[in-house]
């Protein structure tokens, strides 16, 4: 069952289009990284989702319904991201309080499990954290009130690298343990890539792929190898991205869609054929044209 349904939204601020004629279903208890370089739309779809925009065409479903000033979705999702403002005259004790009230699904052993565990002190108040106490403070709150719909929009910043691998873990054993619709924006998919089910790839507002974790590190294949017989082998198929290393070799990357024995003659002729990783894909897939950074010195 589908938990956010979009067909054919589009958001314009003016004559902008942040969002361009969107289609794509999540389904329930998944977890779906919203990957794309700044710009994309991501926050802009977060935040459609969430009910904060209305949209300027097309249809949003969340739980069947328009979320857009929607009490049903407000109940049952929390957006979590760096700006989020609690009231200034509560600690940090008196927030996860006042959390435990309002969420009805409120782990509270767990929250104050995680804050005694991130070392948080309790009298201090949000506005006073750095960024990366309050985006671990954040995550405690999105964890903990276990909502059906749980966004994380760049939930990550400001963290060091052990803190942001001890949020990976706990989501995970936590999704395991409570299944519930996750979707989690960021732009560090080599880190989070082990804790998705799902990839929905934003460029310019459109739908770039949508595809499972495993069918994505599937998609394409990386080619090595002389000019000549990169430019013969991929003639006539769909080169993803491409690159000159000069001296008369070049990388190519071509979606993954020919038969075996394709590869198997590429290899003959002294092709090297090389997995893709992900996060590698999702930047060929996002990037303006196919050479990257190098058409700039072309």
């Amino acid at each position: 069952m589908s938990a956010i349904e979009f067909q054919h939204v589009s958001k314009l601020y003016g004559s902008f289009k942040a969002l361009d004629n969107l289609s794509f279903s999540i389904e329930s208890n998944t977890i779906t990284g919203v990957i794309g370089r700044n710009g994309a739309g991501k926050t802009t779809l977060l935040k459609t989702i969430a009910g904060f925009y209305p949209v300027s065409t097309g249809e949003v479903h969340v739980f069947s319904e328009n979320p857009f000033n929607n009490l049903k979705v407000s109940a049952n999702l929390i957006f979590v991201d760096d700006n989020m403002v609690f009231p200034p005259w509560l600690n940090l004790a008196e927030i996860l309080k006042a959390s435990a009230s309002f969420y009805p699904n409120w782990d509270d052993q767990m929250a104050k499990r995680l804050f005694d565990y991130f070392d948080l002190n309790p009298k201090k108040l949000h506005h006073h954290l750095s960024k990366g106490m309050k985006s671990t403070f954040n995550m405690i709150i999105g964890l903990s009130s276990r909502c059906p719909i749980t966004i994380f929009d760049e939930p990550t910043t400001g963290m060091d690298a052990a803190i942001r691998k001890d949020f990976y873990k706990a989501l995970l054993k936590d999704y395991i343990a409570y299944p519930r619709t996750i979707l989690f924006s960021s732009h560090l998919l080599n880190e989070i890539e082990s804790i998705l089910e799902n990839v929905l790839l934003i460029r310019n507002g459109s739908v770039a792929l949508h595809e499972s974790i495993d069918d994505l590190k599937e998609y394409a294949v990386g080619l090595r190898g002389k000019n000549s017989i990169i430019d013969q082998v991929t003639k006539g198929m769909e080169v993803i991205y491409f690159e000159d290393f000069g001296n008369d070799y070049t990388y190519s990357v071509v979606k993954d869609i020919y038969p075996e024995s394709t590869w198997l003659e590429a290899k003959k002729r002294g092709i090297e054929l090389t997995p893709v990783a992900t996060e590698d894909l999702c930047m060929y897939l996002t990037a303006k044209n196919k050479g990257g950074i190098n058409d700039v010195f072309n």
